[in-house]
């Protein structure tokens, strides 16, 4: 079996609940990440960063800013649905952010750095919340679904996954 280049790790499956030792897996996904992601990219030199990880996909750089990009609003997504009662959040073009100048081009330390700081925030948050906290949601205006905050975080911790494996896969084909 052929595993789909877009889904090295697979969809991701929301589940129905996450009890403590789920949550507590998931955060060390979004702790850890910036530093895996950072030994993932060390030593890629510009024509190695703007390799599309597969055919019709998104360079290994513009990768590294998606993620930048993504986690911030994530972030944002959490903030609000702890402040507010079920906020209706806003959607980004997140392919045509992919595309913009500084996405295609800049280095990608600046998103490292970003992210780094970010997960370390993030990650501080997620501790801290309660249960009930976990169990707040925020209104998705495309599914048209109020979306709990833990299951956001398992969709994150996936996403982190998922590029990670898009990134290391290309670099293993290649021989990098």
């Amino acid at each position: 079996m052929t595993t789909d280049p877009r889904y090295p790790i697979g969809r991701f499956v929301p589940p129905d609940h996450a009890d403590d030792d789920t949550i507590s897996l998931w955060r060390r996904d979004i702790e850890e990440f910036p530093g895996l992601l950072s030994v993932a990219v060390t030593g890629l030199d510009d024509a190695q960063l703007d390799t599309p990880y597969r055919e019709a996909g998104w360079t290994v750089r513009q990768l590294v800013h998606h993620m930048a990009d993504s986690h911030m609003n994530a972030y944002c997504r959490f903030k609000l649905a702890l402040t507010e009662e079920n906020p209706t959040i806003k959607l980004y073009a997140e392919a045509l952010w992919a595309e913009l100048p500084e996405a295609r081009a800049l280095s990608v330390q600046p998103s490292l750095a970003l992210l780094e700081g970010l997960h370390q925030r993030w990650a501080a948050m997620i501790v801290a919340m309660t249960p009930a906290q976990r169990a707040r949601t925020y209104h998705h205006p495309a599914s048209h679904q109020d979306v709990p905050l833990w299951r956001t975080l398992g969709l994150y911790a996936w996403h982190c996954r998922h590029h990670l494996a898009h990134i290391t896969l290309l670099r293993t084909s290649r021989g990098w």
